[in-house]
C-alpha cells in the first residue's frame, strides 16, 4: 500500500513541479529559458560595464548580450583547470520584455589537446544577482547555465527566470 501512495505523490509532485516551469513571464513560477552564444557584434556596454574584460552576445529565448569584468582568476598548473569568477550584466530582451540584469560569472575550464579549441571543457554558472534587474527584468531572479561545446568553438545556455 505504501508502494502505491508514494506512486501517486510522486506523480501529482511532478505533475505540479511540470506546471511551476511552464509559466509566463507574469506568473509566480520559473520561467525556463535556452538558446546560444550568437556571432552578432555586442553593442556599447552600460555605464557601469564601460570597461568590461569580454562580451558575447546570446540568442534564443533571451536576446542581448553579456558584458564581464573578472574579479578573480585562478590557474592549476597541476590539472589544467581554469577558474574565473566575473561580475556581468545582460542587456537585451525576453519576447517583449526588455531591460538589463546582474549575475556572478563561475567559469571553470579544464586544458585538453584532443579537440579543436584545446579545452577539454568549459561550463559555467550565472546565478542572478537579486535587486539588479532594470526596466522590465526588475526584481528578477534566476540562474543561466553555460556549456562549451569545446569541438565545435559554440556555447549553449538553459536556466530560470523567475519575475517578482
Amino acid at each position: 500500500m505504501m508502494g502505491k501512495n508514494f506512486a501517486a505523490a510522486l506523480a501529482a509532485g511532478l505533475l505540479l513541479g511540470g506546471i511551476g516551469f511552464a509559466g509566463s513571464a507574469g506568473a509566480a513560477g520559473a520561467t525556463q529559458v535556452s538558446g546560444t552564444i550568437d556571432g552578432a557584434p555586442c553593442e556599447s556596454p552600460p555605464p557601469d560595464f564601460s570597461a568590461y574584460d569580454y562580451a558575447f552576445p546570446v540568442a534564443g529565448d533571451l536576446d542581448g548580450c553579456v558584458y564581464g569584468v573578472i574579479t578573480t582568476a585562478r590557474y592549476h598548473e597541476g590539472s589544467g583547470t581554469y577558474q574565473e569568477v566575473a561580475d556581468e550584466v545582460f542587456v537585451g530582451t525576453y519576447g517583449s520584455l526588455e531591460g538589463s540584469f546582474e549575475m556572478t560569472e563561475n567559469y571553470t575550464a579544464k586544458d585538453g589537446a584532443d579537440n579543436v579549441t584545446g579545452l577539454y571543457f568549459a561550463r559555467c554558472k550565472h546565478p542572478i544577482k537579486s535587486g539588479t534587474g532594470t526596466g522590465d527584468f526588475d526584481g528578477v531572479t534566476g540562474r543561466l547555465d553555460f556549456k562549451d561545446d569545446t569541438d565545435a568553438g559554440t556555447a549553449a545556455y538553459k536556466g530560470h527566470l523567475r519575475f517578482g
